[in-house]
């Protein structure tokens, strides 16, 4: 059962999407549409370099490490634990680069990760590390599957919070607590939940995440962040030491390496200035709506899809039972195949994926139930 939805102005906020005036946009899961703030806080450091050129720093700087600790709020972390990234596979390499390895080690990870999550610990086996693929069952990979993957030697479990073919969710909290208790690693490709459901890294136990901003959390192409639990930053290695990532950053001629005391040590050279300002003030709309009434909203949408789409003789190709639904449905139409279907829709100016031979549909909170019966009108 989720939570009651508070009494929250959804029309307010769908007026910030202008493309929701042309597109029923349920994709959400692959590239997001940029909201009016997004687009303002973006511009605003760009009229101050313009303006003012070097001299703007000062206040722009402030407006990063302000999207900093707006971002550990959705996540629960400390500000310190945070490091801007530019998409999910930086993060996921400093993870995998950064884990102290020895040859003979292993890592554990389902077999159907975006390759996001893939190829950076497929790249760990010329270092004689082992990668343990865990094959799905009816599109599930569930925590118990992974914990029986893992053996003495296994060092790191790496799994996607939602998978992105079908929407299966997996029990964080549960994987997290077993990891936890023997001494694993929990690193979690959160690109797919991030922004549509609620996320407690200390509650869930997770000791690396990493995140873009272009998907859920409705920021710009080429943001993201990852998070590495404090306790942790001593012991997972800087993989690519950089000016910014030391502890004298302004000392030019010192040339000190020692690092950082926090998770910005991770940040080799200059940031993305304009986009992380985006994503700061995307991040800042979520804390402002609140993740759970976000969650309830999305949910609620899906499963609006989900029966009518039964009632049309729909095949529904993700997980749903409680617990392990998503913002994510996959579907398979009785009559037409995938692909004209696709076709179909987007020439109605319907926007979904054509994943895994299935319609993928990733409604987000300023979508309307009227445009869920549009499409299903459309069917």
């Amino acid at each position: 059962m989720r939570m009651k939805n508070a009494n929250v102005n959804w029309s307010r906020y769908r007026k910030e999407f202008p493309a929701a005036k042309r597109y029923v946009y349920f994709n959400h899961a692959a590239v997001s549409p940029l909201s009016t703030p997004v687009l303002e806080a973006m511009n605003a450091v760009s009229i101050g370099f313009l303006a003012k050129g070097i001299l703007c720093e000062e206040a722009v700087f402030a407006r990063i490490e302000k999207a900093r600790k707006s971002a550990a709020r959705l996540i629960g972390a400390r500000s310190d634990e945070i490091a801007f990234v530019k998409n999910t596979t930086q993060g996921v390499l400093l993870a995998a680069n950064g884990i102290r390895w020895r040859r003979g080690d292993n890592l554990v990870m389902p077999s159907i990760e975006f390759p996001a999550n893939v190829y950076p610990w497929l790249g760990l086996e010329k270092r004689g590390v082992r990668v343990i693929k865990v094959k799905p069952r009816e599109g599930r990979i569930t925590a118990e599957m992974l914990e029986r993957a893992c053996t003495a030697r296994t060092r790191c479990v790496t799994v996607s919070s939602v998978q992105f073919s079908n929407g299966y969710r997996v029990d964080l909290a549960k994987l997290g607590r077993f990891c936890r208790e023997h001494g694993i690693y929990l690193h979690v490709d959160g690109i797919q939940s991030l922004g549509m459901l609620r996320c407690d890294v200390r509650a869930m136990k997770i000791d690396f995440l990493s995140t873009g901003g272009h998907k859920w959390l409705l920021g710009p192409v080429g943001t993201g962040f990852f998070y590495c639990r404090r306790e942790l930053l001593d012991k997972l290695d800087v993989s690519n030491p950089g000016w910014r990532g030391v502890k004298n950053t302004w000392s030019f001629f010192d040339h000190d390496p020692t690092p950082r005391p926090d998770a910005a040590r991770f940040e080799e050279g200059t940031l993305n200035l304009y986009g992380i300002a985006g994503l700061g003030a995307s991040i800042d709309r979520f804390l402002e709506i609140g993740m759970a009434n976000v969650e309830h909203r999305i949910l609620g949408l899906t499963e609006t899809l989900e029966e009518g789409l039964r009632s049309r003789g729909c095949l529904i190709a993700s997980p749903r039972e409680e617990g392990e639904r998503s913002g994510i449905l996959c579907f398979r139409h009785p009559k037409i195949g995938t692909e004209a279907l696709y076709k179909k829709l987007g020439a109605a100016r319907v926007i979904v994926s054509n994943r895994a031979g299935a319609i993928r549909l990733t409604p987000h909170f300023y979508n309307t139930e009227k445009e869920a019966a549009r499409l299903l009108d459309l069917l």
